[in-house]
C-alpha cells in the first residue's frame, strides 16, 4: 500500500521550512529592512537570531517575510481579528409587508415598527404586494410608500427609491447618519 504525505499547514502563515521562494524581501525583528535574500540565508539569520521566519504579504514581489517568534505572532494576529470582529456591526434587513388598500391607521403602526427597526440600526425593506387588479393602479401605490417615508423622515433615508419587481414595489429605507 502507498501512501502519501502532505504538509497540511493549519494556518495559511509560511513558516520556516514551508517557505520555498529563490528570494524574499526580509524584515528584520526589530522592523528594520534587512533587503532582499534568498529564503536559505533568510533561514540562516532566524536560525541565529533563536526565532522563526514567517512569510506575512505571500502576494508580494518577491513576498515579504518577518524573523519574529512565531508564537507570539499568532497570539497578536489572533488578538488582533478579536478587536476587529468586536467593532464589526452586522446590519439585518427587517421586511414591512404593505398592501395597496392599507388603511390610515395601519400605516401608522407599520411606520412605528419600521421607527424600532431603524433605531437599532437596521435596515428596511418596505414592500407593497399587488394581487389581481390593484397592478391598475400602481400610481396611487407609489403615493402609499411615499406618505409612508414621510412618517419616517426625521430618522430615515432612502437607500433605494420605490421601484418595480413583478408583482411587488419595493423600496429600502436606513437610518440616517449625523
Amino acid at each position: 500500500m502507498f501512501y502519501v504525505w502532505r504538509c497540511r499547514n493549519i494556518s495559511k502563515t509560511a513558516v520556516n521550512e514551508q517557505i520555498r521562494d529563490r528570494e524574499i524581501r526580509l524584515i528584520g525583528e526589530d522592523g528594520e529592512q534587512l533587503g532582499i535574500m534568498s529564503a536559505r540565508d533568510a533561514m540562516k539569520l532566524a536560525r541565529e537570531a533563536d526565532l522563526d521566519l514567517v512569510k506575512i504579504a505571500p502576494n508580494a514581489k518577491p513576498p515579504v517575510c518577518k524573523i519574529v517568534d512565531y508564537g507570539k505572532y499568532r497570539y497578536e494576529q489572533a488578538r488582533r481579528e478579536k478587536e476587529a470582529k468586536k467593532k464589526q456591526r452586522t446590519m439585518e434587513v427587517k421586511e414591512i409587508r404593505l398592501s395597496p388598500n392599507i388603511d390610515v391607521n395601519d400605516l401608522n403602526t407599520k411606520a412605528n415598527q419600521a421607527r424600532k427597526f431603524l433605531s437599532k440600526g437596521d435596515r428596511v425593506k418596505v414592500s407593497l404586494r399587488f394581487r389581481g387588479r390593484e397592478l391598475a393602479h400602481i400610481n396611487y401605490s407609489k403615493q402609499i410608500l411615499d406618505s409612508f417615508y414621510e412618517k419616517l423622515e426625521d430618522i430615515a433615508v432612502v437607500d433605494k427609491p420605490a421601484k418595480m419587481e413583478g408583482r411587488t414595489m419595493v423600496m429600502f429605507l436606513s437610518e440616517k447618519r449625523q
